[in-house]
């Protein structure tokens, strides 16, 4: 129905074109490579979630550090440059 002109199909004839569209596409994944990897997925257990969170929030410290210390040097350092040995502005 998808190659008959769009102009002529009624509104319901639409959705089911759309709605057979979107179940194609789950039918896919349901045959493709990330079907194997849905099938292998379980919970994880407690030392399995704990570890992830540890290194989870290791990692938010680390960026935040680094963001942290980026706007200290945009603050403090930069417009000391820009001013007091560039005399660039005032």
């Amino acid at each position: 129905m998808s190659n008959e002109n769009s102009e002529t199909q009624s509104f319901e004839d639409k959705v089911q074109d759309k709605q057979d569209w979107i179940e194609s596409q789950f039918r896919k994944v349901s045959r493709g490579s990330w079907a194997r990897i849905i099938r292998m997925a379980r919970k994880p257990t407690p030392q399995e979630f704990k570890q992830t969170v540890i290194i989870c929030g290791i990692g938010l410290f680390v960026l935040g550090a680094i963001g942290f210390a980026m706007l200290v040097l945009m603050d403090n350092f930069i417009p000391y440059l820009i001013h007091d040995v560039f005399n660039i502005g005032n």
